[in-house]
């Protein structure tokens, strides 16, 4: 019996000598959570606040059928003003969030991850009906000290998607759409 009561006494000591757990990747998580909330409803409301959400130096890897390996932040403002002149989008699905890990270290590092469901819609014209599609996307966001994202990259069939909504007759009358 002493025995036994010696040993529950080690295992408490042992269990009380561990260090506290570090929690500063699920802060950082749930604190860069939020940004990519305002994100996704600043694509759903039109209202990009760019300056909250990106840092300076951000990196954005072009995933799409031959974009460019990486574009800054003004080429991402010069699109996105393109292409929310010509289509709508709003979200269908939940948001589901999760945790990102670095790639050494394979721990959590406060990145984020997201998949969702983007309805494209392009506006009913004279001679056009409304259209629209539903295009799955997974996104993932890494973030610097600042809170602020550092590198983006997206991935969802776009490409198909804005061929599907834009006509060739259009397409021959803007070739900058």
């Amino acid at each position: 019996m002493k025995l036994l009561n010696l040993m529950i006494c080690a295992l408490f000591v042992l269990g009380a000598c561990q260090p506290p757990q570090d929690n500063s990747a699920n802060e950082a998580f749930e604190k860069n959570s939020k940004v990519i909330m305002a994100y996704i409803e600043g694509y759903q409301s039109e209202n990009l606040d760019y300056d909250a959400w990106y840092a300076d130096d951000v990196v954005i890897r072009g995933t799409a059928f031959g974009a460019p390996d990486s574009v800054g932040l003004q080429d991402i403002k010069e699109q996105d003003k393109m292409f929310l002149a010509d289509f709508d989008l709003e979200l269908t699905s939940e948001v589901v969030l999760l945790p990102g890990v670095n790639v050494d270290t394979k721990k959590a590092d406060g990145s984020v991850r997201y998949y969702g469901d983007w309805k494209m819609i392009r506006s009913a014209t004279d001679s056009t009906e409304e259209k629209s599609v539903v295009v799955k996307v997974y996104e993932s966001f890494d973030f610097n000290e600042d809170g602020k994202i550092v590198f983006q990259q997206s991935y969802g069939d776009m490409s198909a998607a804005y061929e599907y909504l834009v006509t060739d007759e259009e397409m021959d009358d803007n070739p900058e759409m």
